[in-house]
């Protein structure tokens, strides 16, 4: 086991590489160095001398890739790629286009992003978990078939209308929390219950219906029915013998959402006003500020890579067999 997560480890190495290089290379395909001066120096009419010196300030009028005209090791390293990405390794993120610190405004807007994402990620494992047991449990009824739809009507739904709508009805209308903001401490609570609840309602008919297909094809199994021969209530083969069998798949399900407990939600959060990740990365996007789009992207992947690697040690605890691999 210890030599697989080795060799996860060096795996994730080239894959951070490709995904930096693929996003440096993608940024550049759109946007020259002369248009990120042009959107940041603000000016319609901007000189050739202001955009060659914004450029020089901001270490844009090197070559990207190569830089054919230099010596030696100069040759890479004098380069827009190794003096603006390299350092990620390092997770050293450097100064925006704007000239703020990105490590510092990663540290302070982490919170608000996982303020939202965990209590939602926590609170709609339980819900979702929950409702799909208990249409398993009642199958073949109505109240199997009532969920089913009512599930299907929830995810056919988009979000932007759990968004609006609870801001407009709980917010404006019943004015129990409020629609938009945020503050620091335990003020910060009112403003996350709307977010949260939102997130626990769009999320609910995908998610119930996902875990009760896992739950569905493993109380089909013949150790259920063994259980059920033994004695054993149907509650209890549920929760005793399916829960326990289908933990893997459900672990597999949680790590894609991992990244988004530091990433944060970009459409939450800039619905609500919350000064997250999430709300940063878009904000960086509008303002084509490559220094923070290149950063957040391969922050998300590091994040990404390393829930994989979670999920691959947590499968050790779920079943033994992957102990003895």
């Amino acid at each position: 086991m210890i030599h697989y997560i080795i060799r996860r480890f060096l795996y994730a190495l080239p894959l951070l590489m490709g995904v930096n290089i693929l996003t440096f290379i993608l940024f550049f395909v759109v946007n020259s160095p002369d248009d990120m001066a042009r959107m940041q120096l603000g000016q319609k009419h901007v000189t050739e001398q202001a955009v060659q010196n914004w450029k020089h300030q901001h270490g844009y009028d090197l070559p990207l890739l190569w830089n054919a005209e230099a010596e030696s090791n100069a040759k890479w390293t004098d380069t827009i790629f190794y003096q603006k990405s390299m350092g990620l390794f390092l997770f050293d993120f450097g100064l925006s286009d704007s000239g703020r610190n990105i490590g510092a405004d990663i540290k302070q807007r982490m919170w608000p992003s996982l303020s939202i994402a965990l209590p939602s990620l926590l609170v709609g494992l339980c819900v979702n978990i929950s409702v799909a047991l208990m249409m398993v449990l009642f199958r073949n009824s109505y109240l199997e078939l009532t969920s089913i739809v009512l599930c299907v009507v929830l995810m056919s739904i988009s979000s932007l209308f759990y968004i609006i709508g609870g801001q407009f009805f709980i917010g404006k209308l019943l004015m129990l929390v409020p629609i938009s903001g945020y503050d620091t401490g335990l003020s910060a609570i009112k403003f996350l219950i709307l977010p949260v609840l939102i997130s626990l309602v769009s999320g609910l008919g995908s998610g119930a219906r996902w875990y009760r297909t896992l739950f569905l094809e493993e109380v089909e199994k013949d150790y259920v029915r063994t259980a059920r021969a033994k004695g054993l209530t149907e509650t209890q083969v549920l929760f005793k013998h399916v829960l326990k069998n289908t933990m893997i798949p459900i672990l597999t399900g949680v790590v894609a959402v991992l990244p988004l407990l530091f990433m944060g939600s970009l459409i939450m959060e800039s619905f609500f006003s919350i000064p997250g990740l999430g709300s940063y990365t878009i904000d960086a996007i509008n303002r084509q500020d490559f220094a923070i789009v290149r950063s957040m992207v391969f922050l998300g992947s590091v994040l990404y890579i390393f829930g994989l690697l979670l999920t691959d040690i947590s499968y050790t605890f779920v079943d033994p067999r992957v102990r003895l691999s």
